[in-house]
């Protein structure tokens, strides 16, 4: 099953990031980042931050799509540019499609909210048919009916409307983080979007140790 979702993954993950143009300027100061929240990777690719919180180790760490950067890939807020390098990518994971990203605490002011959506605590992956949510750099806040665990693997699949930029987003029930956005299959806001459960990504984070691991959110 994961051999046919890296498949799926392939054909429709690559356009989920798009190159950086335009970004505005904004005063320098510590950057403003939580789950939604846009970031510019090595200067080169638009994505989403996942969430952001402390580890075991209590280092500041966010997450997001694991095709957005490989480790040693810096991060720049989207919206506050200015603030410069406020993080790298210190570990991805392409079965799972998730990074971690280590921000510097004296750069970024990290908050629990962005948009629409709030995360208070992460939790098991949605069923049919509950109604997720997701806030992305691209589209912002959209919801969709949860189709559930399609492959019986780490993903579940919902029709929140998803395109290029919003790999990494949240994806919410209420106020718990459920997954993260990775990709559509078809056509963007018409295909499924396509996720990886946060509960899958916690446990591989916790076994494998190091950076992420016993990771909390804001």
């Amino acid at each position: 099953m994961l051999k046919r979702f890296a498949a799926v993954f392939a054909a429709t993950a690559a356009i989920m990031c798009t190159f950086a143009v335009g970004t505005g300027s904004a005063a320098p100061g510590p950057a403003v980042l939580g789950g939604g929240s846009g970031i510019i990777v090595n200067d080169e690719l638009l994505c989403s931050i996942t969430t952001i919180g402390h580890d075991n180790s209590g280092a500041l760490v966010g997450l997001t799509a694991g095709h957005c950067g490989d480790a040693g890939a810096t991060v720049v807020p989207e919206y506050q540019p200015d603030s410069g390098v406020v993080g790298r990518i210190v570990k991805s994971n392409p079965d799972y499609d998730y990074a971690v990203i280590a921000f510097d605490p004296a750069k970024v002011t990290p908050v629990n909210r962005v948009g629409n959506v709030s995360i208070a605590s992460v939790g098991d992956p949605a069923w049919f048919p509950q109604i997720a949510c997701k806030e992305g750099r691209t589209t912002g806040n959209t919801c969709g009916i949860v189709y559930g665990d399609i492959l019986q693997s780490q993903e579940t699949w919902t029709q929140a409307c998803v395109v290029e930029g919003d790999s990494g987003a949240p994806l919410v029930v209420g106020d718990t983080l459920v997954a993260m956005v990775n990709a559509y299959l078809g056509f963007a806001c018409i295909g499924p979007e396509i996720g990886t459960n946060i509960s899958s990504i916690m446990n591989d984070m916790n076994a494998s140790g190091g950076p992420g691991a016993g990771f909390r959110p804001i």
